[in-house]
């Protein structure tokens, strides 16, 4: 409820009384999702892209974290062929031309060269805002028997919302560590961790992430 108060009593009220803002259950077998921490988001250069440092800096302690504790991090890109563009294959692209520039090939598809990606880390290109979406990311986490997702990456209005709606729609549990979500502008992503915490995940410090990770390895 902790994102609720922050609009003020009659906010908070509001949603509780329609019986929203409880915490998940937190499952013993997490994974981390890391959506679209690449160079097209992450760096401002790029037309795509915003100064997410510190997301992505935070997003890098969690990972490590995950790694000492041997949970499995899953990372996703967005990232389309010449063929796909030129055969407008996909609607979104309709609605958000920006995505064009994130090519096959190109600089802006690269992950972020400060996250630490491991020898066993998948990374799953995808076409859409959901990391679920035609792809093979529930059946990956199937597999691995996991129960609990800590969503990291950008947008938090985006794809971070859309990847944390689509798991809690397949069957997991979800955590939105703030400090390791970002979006180019703060009013987008205050509404999107509200509304995530209010109906979706628990929007957690990194700390309390961090934390959880190395119970689930004990």
């Amino acid at each position: 409820m902790a994102e609720l108060d922050t609009y003020g009593d009659s906010t908070a009220d509001t949603y509780a009384q329609a019986g929203f803002g409880s915490q998940v259950r937190r499952g013993a077998r997490p994974a981390v999702v890391v959506v679209d921490l690449s160079r097209g988001f992450t760096e401002p250069d790029f037309p795509s892209g915003a100064d997410l440092t510190s997301t992505v800096h935070s997003t890098a302690r969690l990972v490590e974290s995950a790694h000492a504790a041997s949970v499995p991090v899953i990372y996703t890109v967005i990232a389309y062929s010449e063929e796909e563009l030129a055969g407008d294959w996909y609607r979104w692209l309709d609605k958000a031309p920006g995505m064009r520039g994130m090519r096959e090939g190109s600089a802006a598809v690269e992950l972020d060269p400060r996250l630490t990606r491991g020898d066993r880390d998948p990374l799953i290109v995808k076409k859409g805002a959901s990391a679920f979406a035609g792809t093979p990311l529930a059946t990956m986490l199937t597999g691995l028997q996991r129960d609990t997702l800590l969503v990291c990456g950008a947008t938090t209005s985006g794809c971070v919302r859309a990847t944390a709606v689509d798991a809690v729609q397949a069957g997991f549990s979800a955590l939105v560590p703030r400090d390791c979500v970002g979006d180019r502008a703060e009013g987008p992503q205050e509404a999107a961790l509200f509304d995530l915490d209010a109906k979706y995940a628990d929007v957690i410090g990194l700390d309390d992430a961090r934390t959880y990770l190395s119970q689930a390895r004990a």
